[in-house]
């Protein structure tokens, strides 16, 4: 088949495989799964080792009901873009090989996820302004890849009638059951909220003052601390020159502040930016030539997993930290950068080297370092930030959390609800609430409520928020534990994502939770359970509720940010719209 064209037909598409792929036999296949679900097979064989040339496979979809996209590194820009448009790149510590385009109602109408999750794969959909189709183009083998004889891809192609977000669930399920994905458990205390140095204290850490918030925090219902950047070194400059080595400058005896930790009754996940060794480490001398690059606004260097001894010194700093001051998990930083970016080349292979391959060797390090700290400790936590949330990463890390949008509502919401689409059971948590001092208590109260749907981490300085400011935090976790059976493990409903998820909707078969983060109607939805919950969390004075179908007499509780109740009474709700006068950043309760 070298040199001819090779394309496999499913229920609705003709794909193509294209490109530099005549060194190879190359086939494409297809098998239909179910009503508008398909699954499509390239393979590629070669009889000796042969470096891979760009390919993709490409696609038309019909533009008719599309409306708009999400993929895992979407955030704002939400639109469908024109097919000269740039793409998205995934890869083993980047993002998630799938796109997904659905209807103004959110019905799906296209969802392509990818099984390599490894190798870097570039997935471009966008509209041909000639004739109104979708191209639908994944991109393999655009940066130089090691020789190979065999590959194999396939394409998960969705064309179902089904909630955009139960597709993605589908795609999330599938990889689950992929060798070499599937997902570690989850303690339960990974599920409970935490408190987080970072926004608190920055690099300044000083013992007494985070054991001060630890005992606030353990009041208020956090259940682990995490103690971040800052620990390991006595300078505060932010930048990474003194990274690498991994002693406790700052702190000095770490075994006794964990216990102090442990003894408020708080579990302790220490900071690690995992690739990086400082100009002033030592660990850069001894590893100096064995870095994939240098990193000069940052004074440091990454280093190069493809060297069985750089890996086996990385583990063995965990596993000493883990056993030497009795930690109970990690934040694990920057393991995105086990990559090679914006079109450098990684260092040539040479003698000491294990693999060919920076993603192999990669998935190498994180596999045995979460195996031997879990042969340790095997209720392990292991954090990971966005956008290393990718489906490999469920195996080597049982927390996903937003990345950085410091006093940014807006954006938490987008990144926690983003992970929560594709993570599955893995723990997702908030980027940490922070706030000033001096804003209203309803505008601090919109930080808790934009991550209501992950885990919540709070890092601001608790002994110096005004008492408003703690009363609401305090109502507001507590009802987050209360009612965290819907929150994490209800069916998940996140509406109109093309404008940002205005409404969520999250219900069990007794529960069901709406939160309002803009002046949108609230559906109520047919067979209301005992309990309805609806979040006001916008600025307005007023909660609007559609009730489908009349549900009689019922208690109706309204509570304003802090937890004050505002009214309670026993009314009957007919069938249609019904207006309620609810506090900024409050909350309604009709219950049975």
């Amino acid at each position: 088949m070298n040199g001819s064209i090779v394309s496999a037909r499913t229920s609705r598409h003709e794909i193509r495989l294209e490109g530099d792929f005549q060194s190879f036999t190359a086939e494409l296949t297809s098998e239909t799964l179910g009503e508008g679900l398909d699954r499509v097979i390239l393979r590629l064989r070669a009889d000796q080792p042969v470096r891979p040339g760009p390919m993709r496979l490409a696609f038309r979809h019909p533009s008719v009901n599309v409306f708009a996209r999400w993929h895992p590194a979407v955030l704002h820009a939400r639109h469908l873009p024109p097919d000269w448009g740039d793409g998205f790149t995934a890869e083993l510590t980047r993002n998630a090989p799938v796109m997904c385009l659905y209807a103004a109602d959110g019905t799906n109408q296209l969802t392509v996820a990818c099984s390599d999750p490894m190798n870097p794969l570039m997935l471009r959909f966008g509209v041909q302004e000639e004739s109104a189709e979708v191209r639908c183009r994944v991109h393999l083998f655009e940066r130089v890849h090691p020789p190979i004889t065999r590959y194999e891809l396939q394409l998960h192609v969705d064309t179902r009638p089904v909630f955009y977000a139960a597709a993605l669930d589908h795609v999330q399920s599938w990889w689950a059951t992929r060798p070499g994905c599937q997902p570690r458990s989850v303690p339960e205390v990974a599920r409970l909220p935490m408190y987080s140095t970072w926004y608190s204290f920055h690099q300044n850490i000083d013992t007494a003052a985070v054991l001060a918030q630890c005992r606030l925090a353990r009041e208020l219902g956090c259940d682990a601390l995490i103690v971040d950047d800052g620990w390991q070194t006595n300078d505060n400059r932010r930048g990474y020159a003194y990274a690498g080595d991994w002693e406790a400058q700052r702190i000095g005896d770490m075994k006794r502040f964990v216990a102090d930790v442990h003894d408020v009754g708080m579990k302790f996940l220490l900071w690690y930016a995992v690739p990086f060794v400082g100009i002033h480490s030592r660990a850069f001398r001894r590893f100096e030539d064995k870095l994939l690059t240098r990193l000069e606004s940052l004074q440091a260097g990454v280093l190069d997993p493809r060297f069985p001894d750089v890996r086996e010194h990385l583990i063995g700093t965990l596993e000493r930290a883990l056993r030497d001051w009795d930690l109970d998990g990690f934040k694990l930083d920057f393991v995105d950068e086990f990559a090679v970016r914006n079109g450098v080349r990684a260092p040539e292979p040479r003698p000491g080297m294990d693999f060919v391959s920076v993603s192999e060797a990669a998935y190498r390090l994180l596999e045995d370092t979460f195996d031997r700290l879990h042969q340790i400790k095997p209720d392990i936590m292991v954090e990971f930030r966005q956008e290393y949330i990718g489906p490999v990463m469920r195996r080597f890390g049982n927390m996903f959390r937003a990345g950085d949008c410091p006093n940014d509502a807006l954006t938490n919401r987008l990144r926690t609800l983003d992970i929560r689409l594709l993570c599955g059971r893995t723990a997702c948590h908030s980027d940490m609430l922070m706030w000033h001092p001096d804003d209203r208590v309803e505008a601090a109260a919109l930080q808790v409520l934009a991550t209501l749907f992950s885990v919540p981490q709070v890092s601001v300085l608790l002994d110096r928020l005004a008492p408003a400011h703690l009363k609401m935090l305090r109502f507001w976790l507590d009802f987050w534990r209360a009612n965290r059976d819907v929150l994490l493990d209800g069916e998940l409903r996140p509406l109109h994502p093309e404008t940002l998820y205005p409404v969520v909707v999250a219900s069990t078969p007794h529960k069901r939770l709406i939160a309002l983060y803009q002046e949108m109607v609230a559906p109520a939805g047919s067979n209301v359970p005992r309990e309805l919950l609806v979040v006001n969390a916008t600025f307005a004075s007023r909660a609007v509720i559609d009730i489908p179908e009349a549900i009689g007499k019922r208690t109706l509780e309204i509570r304003d940010c802090q937890g004050n109740v505002v009214a309670s009474e026993r009314r009957a709700f007919t069938a249609g719209v019904h207006v309620l006068s609810v506090p900024p950043a409050g909350l309604v309760r009709i219950g049975a």
